[in-house]
């Protein structure tokens, strides 16, 4: 390498006087650049990670995930999050919960300062202008809004006017007065509990929640679940297990041998728990999905059922006919009366109603039916106890829960005494009855009818017919039980007809 070369080589190296511009020069014959400058868009990056605070918090947007997130602040402002991994161990042969999280969750402190969330009460403009002008002529908020309410005229025109915009906003103070105006004139006009409302869901805010409840309660108004706020709840859920979607966390999932996942996309909905749905199969867990289409939860399963869209109810009950008939009816496998006496509803009593033609089912046979001097006896709801033939009072219903005597749990003990209920009447009855069943079908509805086989009871006011929800249910799906004076029923699946 000649000298000149060499000495061309080090310039590379010349450092910048303190007052010559920014330039950028090329050196040692073209293969080398000197800037100056050239790192400034790192304090960018340096800057967006800077913060002046941390803090424990989590994502109220009506998830019940409740993940744990540590959030930074920098001047007040919610500048990053990431997911908090300091969870309690769960136990040697469990996964542990974290980390728990998601790209919804993750995104929370950025839609917190969004241009379109709503910060103000907005009102339709239409209404809004028949408001101050009944305010003006009547100076009294009450009076405004009456004249409002007793307008068909004004009224047509704003509920006309709903879903399509038209909002405009107003302050706090003037939307609380138009609010409590209308409460306090439905009140007057039609009594408190013409009024209902939902609080949102604690998973969303406690603290909303439990001020909206306890304000509809202190004004007397009807108060509806708070899952009437986004309606999905499971109507089955209360129905057959007695408590409203009070389940099991998901890490029992991992305890399960075999899944059915119907109506939830659980990676997708159930996020943060969704491993345990996965991992679970490291156990030889199986998964059998059913879904119109290829969801995520699919892709996990062992058998897929494409049920084509629309069909679950009928699906589903035709499942119900099977397993009534084959595990119940044709052979009693112990494993399935077990645990239909000990956790479901089906052995309890309801009493039977005439209809016009035939009966139709009524209302729970309750302790306070027989005159029992016991506590909240309205709420607590009779079985027949084939080890004693007599009718008992089990643990476990609603009555139970808010007892003062404290006997919440499913142990079949009634006074301390252990209590066998008696699934059905068909081999011990009085009678037989015709009941009526509706059917809704796409043609229409209808009624159908089904032989039960019902007891006698005698209380205080009187006889009352009574059968129980499992007798109800054999004879709702047409399935056909031993004993019963006519069996009408075909004993095909392939017959075309209701249920089967």
């Amino acid at each position: 390498m000649s000298q000149k070369s060499v000495l061309s080589s080090l310039r590379f190296f010349r450092p910048r006087g303190e007052k010559q511009d920014c330039t950028e020069e090329k050196t040692a014959e073209g293969w080398a650049e000197t800037r100056c400058g050239q790192r400034e868009w790192e304090d960018l990056y340096r800057r967006r990670s800077q913060y002046d605070k941390k803090v424990r918090s989590t994502h109220g947007v009506n998830c019940t995930g409740s993940c744990s997130w540590d959030v930074f602040v920098k001047d007040g402002v919610l500048v990053w999050e990431t997911q908090a991994t300091d969870y309690p161990a769960s136990g040697e042969g469990v996964p542990n919960h974290e980390p728990r999280g998601c790209p919804r969750g993750a995104t929370y402190s950025w839609y917190t300062y969004s241009p379109v969330r709503l910060k103000h009460p907005l009102v339709r403009s239409c209404l809004l202008d028949m408001w101050h002008q009944a305010l003006g002529e009547t100076h009294d908020p009450v009076a405004a809004w009456e004249s409002i309410a007793a307008d068909k005229e004004k009224r047509h025109r704003f509920h006309q006017a709903r879903g399509k915009g038209g909002f405009v906003r107003v302050d706090w103070d003037e939307a609380a007065t138009l609010i409590a105006a209308a409460l306090v004139h439905t009140i007057k006009k039609y009594g408190p509990d013409r009024v209902f409302g939902f609080s949102p869901i604690p998973a969303m805010s406690m603290v909303c929640y439990a001020s909206g409840a306890r304000f509809l309660s202190l004004i007397g108004a009807s108060m509806l679940s708070f899952y009437d706020w986004y309606c999905d709840l499971p109507p089955a859920s209360p129905q057959i297990w007695g408590e409203q979607t009070d389940v099991p966390e998901s890490a029992d999932w991992f305890e399960s041998s075999y899944f059915i996942v119907w109506g939830t996309n659980l990676p997708m909905t159930r996020t943060p728990d969704a491993h345990f749905f996965t991992e679970a199969r490291y156990r030889g867990t199986r998964v059998a999905a059913v879904a119109p289409d290829y969801a995520e939860y699919v892709k996990f399963a062992d058998t897929w059922l494409p049920a084509r869209a629309g069909t679950d109810a009928a699906l589903a009950m035709a499942m119900t006919h099977v397993i009534l008939k084959e595990f119940y009816m044709d052979r009693q496998v112990p494993y399935f009366m077990d645990y239909a006496r000990q956790f479901t509803d089906l052995p309890f009593l309801v009493v039977l109603e005439q209809g016009t033609d035939s009966e139709i089912p009524g209302r729970f046979l309750r302790a306070a039916d027989f005159g029992l001097k016991t506590n909240n006896a309205q709420w607590k709801t009779v079985v027949y106890d084939a080890a004693s033939g007599d009718f008992a009072v089990p643990n476990g219903s609603i009555g139970f829960r808010w007892n003062e005597q404290g006997n919440w749990n499913l142990e079949m003990k009634a006074d301390g005494e252990p209590v066998y209920p008696l699934l059905g009447f068909a081999e011990q009855n009085d009678s037989w009855r015709t009941v009526a069943f509706p059917v809704f079908t796409e043609a229409g509805s209808t009624v159908r009818k089904g032989l039960v086989p019902c007891k006698t009871v005698s209380t205080p006011d009187g006889d009352l017919r009574v059968t129980t929800v499992f007798d109800l249910m054999a004879a709702h799906l047409g399935v056909p039980q031993k004993n019963a004076p006519a069996i009408t029923e075909p004993g095909s699946f392939d017959y075309p007809a209701d249920y089967k």
